[in-house]
C-alpha cells in the first residue's frame, strides 16, 4: 500500500493534516482567549443585541441577519456545485490527468494516488458544507431569539441583558461554524497543489496556515475594530487585555 500511494504523499498528507487540525485547535480552543477577528466581535454581537432591544422597530436587525444568512447560504450552495464538479472529474480521470500532464514539473498520478488526491478534496468539501449547513441553522435559531426579544420598555434590565448574551453567543457559535467553513476553503485551494507535486503541497498548506494567521491575529481589519469606541469607554489596550 505505502509503494502504491508514495511515502511522499504520505508525508504530505500527513503534514497538511496536522497543519489544518493544529491551527484550528490554536485559534479556537488554545488560543480563544487572545485578540483575534472573532473574539473582537463578541462585545460588538452583545451591544449590538442590547440597542435592538432598546429599539420599538426591529426591522434594520432582522435586515442585517437576513444578509448574514444569504451569505452562509450562497457558500453551501457553492460547496454544493464543488461536490458535483469533483464527482464528474472523478468519474473522467483520464482527461483530467491528461490535462494535468501538460503542467511543467507535475509528477505523474497513478490510478489510486489521483483517487486518494480527488476523495481528499470531496472530504475537505463535504466537511466545509456540514459547517456552513450548521452556520445556517444556529443563525435561524437566533433569528427566531430577535423575535422573542423583550420589549423596549425592558431595555437595561438584567433578563434583557442576560438575553442580549445569549444571542449574541448563538451568533457567535453560528460565525465560528461559518469561519471553519470558509476555513476549509483556503486548504481545499492547497490540497489542489498536491497534483502537481507532494512538496508543493508541503509549501502551500504553511501558506495557507500564515495568511490565516495574519488574517486573524494581525490584519489592519483587527486594528480598526480595536479602534471603534465601546460605550463603557473600553480603550484600545483594554479590548487587547480581555480579548
Amino acid at each position: 500500500m505505502l509503494d502504491t500511494i508514495g511515502i511522499a504523499n504520505i508525508l504530505a498528507l500527513v503534514w497538511f493534516g496536522a497543519c489544518w487540525v493544529g491551527y484550528t485547535f490554536y485559534a479556537d480552543n488554545v488560543n480563544s482567549n487572545r485578540h483575534t477577528l472573532l473574539t473582537a466581535m463578541r462585545d460588538k454581537r452583545e451591544l449590538w443585541m442590547k440597542r435592538m432591544i432598546g429599539r420599538e422597530n426591529r426591522m434594520v436587525d432582522a435586515s442585517i441577519m437576513s444578509t448574514l444568512m444569504r451569505s452562509v447560504s450562497l457558500f453551501a450552495s457553492t460547496t454544493i456545485f464543488i461536490l458535483a464538479g469533483l464527482l464528474a472529474v472523478l468519474g473522467s480521470a483520464d482527461k483530467a490527468q491528461a490535462l494535468l500532464h501538460e503542467i511543467p514539473f507535475a509528477v505523474v498520478n497513478t490510478g489510486t494516488q489521483w483517487e486518494i488526491k480527488i476523495l481528499l478534496l470531496l472530504i475537505i468539501f463535504v466537511y466545509a458544507f456540514f459547517k456552513f449547513a450548521w452556520a445556517l441553522r444556529q443563525f435561524n435559531y437566533a433569528i427566531v431569539l430577535l423575535g422573542a426579544a423583550p420589549p423596549m420598555e425592558e431595555a437595561g434590565s438584567n433578563d434583557a441583558n442576560e438575553f442580549a448574551a445569549a444571542n449574541a453567543s448563538v451568533i457567535s457559535l453560528a460565525v465560528l461554524s461559518f469561519n471553519r467553513g470558509l476555513r476549509a476553503y483556503y486548504f481545499g485551494l492547497a490540497a489542489l497543489s498536491w497534483f502537481i507535486h507532494p512538496a508543493l503541497l508541503a509549501v502551500a498548506t504553511m501558506w495557507v496556515v500564515a495568511v490565516l494567521y495574519r488574517r486573524e491575529f494581525m490584519s489592519k481589519t483587527l486594528d480598526c475594530l480595536d479602534n471603534v469606541p465601546m460605550p463603557d469607554g473600553s480603550g484600545r489596550n483594554q479590548a487587547k487585555g480581555n480579548g
